[in-house]
């Protein structure tokens, strides 16, 4: 299909950057309310592609040679280069979604996205999609979230959306970065910890100096080995009441699934479709 000539249906209301390369922005559709969706989902934001050197874009003279097929394609014009983003709003938010991102050096999509100011446009699918949510986690469960960077996403718009009823016992909030400055939603995390006794949470910094952080050093993996979520939490981490979602960097996921589904660990279960009573859930971000 080809793309619109105006694709644009959505304007940057609000910009918030932690720094150059990592940012909050709140984005609304111009002409419809937030679409129901479920806290966990994902949707695809997206630009047309920057016109070549020379300002108009590249379209082929009939005498270039393709075959009827190709020239076809090129005269429907350029594609939207599009990327799929966790949603860290919840769903009862029905002005605007609020998506958590970092710049990608060389990306396609999300330097040009931190280019834009309050007010410009840009592509917002209306399809919400995933499977990341709480959907088949009974009520009265420990909630352990994991995530690395921009993987605490999803967990925002779980707990925001469900905060005022029975959905878990305990919420933990686990959180990975590099250096302090990267930990987005320090403030509103540390809130809901101070105003709600059910939230636990644990920021961990790998690489900030130890002078300069007097938190969790290391990775996240450690925080579960040794006694040390016992210690941090008050519980130990029971799988029998516990479910474990994990969001962000794929080696993170993949070291702490080995570790808690492994013979003589945790003893945790992952979710699959055809293991679905599991109670280990993750989304890879690449």
């Amino acid at each position: 299909m080809p793309e619109p000539a105006d694709p644009y249906n959505a304007r940057i209301v609000e910009k918030r950057l932690l720094h150059d390369t990592l940012g909050i922005f709140r984005i609304a559709y111009e002409d419809a309310d937030v679409p129901d969706f479920k806290p966990g989902q994902f949707t695809n934001l997206a630009m047309l592609p920057p016109a070549p050197a020379g300002g108009a874009p590249d379209r082929p003279a009939p005498s270039d040679g393709p075959d009827e097929g190709v020239r076809r394609r090129r005269r429907r014009g350029p594609r939207l280069v599009r990327r799929a983003y966790s949603i860290c709003s919840p769903p009862s938010e029905k002005r605007w979604l609020e998506f958590y991102i970092v710049a990608v050096d060389e990306g396609a999509l999300t330097p040009r996205v931190f280019d834009l100011g309050v007010g410009d446009r840009l592509f917002m699918d209306t399809k919400i999609k995933g499977h990341f949510t709480l959907d088949g986690v009974p009520p009265g469960r420990d909630l352990v979230t994991v995530a690395t960077g921009t993987g605490i996403a999803p967990f925002l718009s779980m707990y925001q959306e469900y905060r005022e009823q029975d959905r878990w016992d305990r919420f933990v909030f686990v959180h990975g970065v590099r250096y302090a400055k990267d930990l987005g939603y320090r403030d509103e995390l540390t809130a809901f910890a101070a105003q709600d006794p059910r939230v636990t949470y644990l920021p961990v910094v790998s690489r900030e100096p130890k002078d300069a952080w007097d938190g969790l050093h290391g990775r996240v993996s450690g925080l579960f080995r040794d006694g040390v979520y016992e210690r941090l939490v008050g519980v130990p981490l029971d799988p029998r009441r516990t479910h474990v979602f994990l969001c962000g960097n794929p080696a993170m996921i993949d070291e702490l699934e080995a570790e808690l589904t492994a013979d003589g660990g945790a003893g945790f279960v992952t979710k699959t479709p055809r293991q679905k009573d599991g109670n280990l859930h993750f989304e890879r971000y690449w």
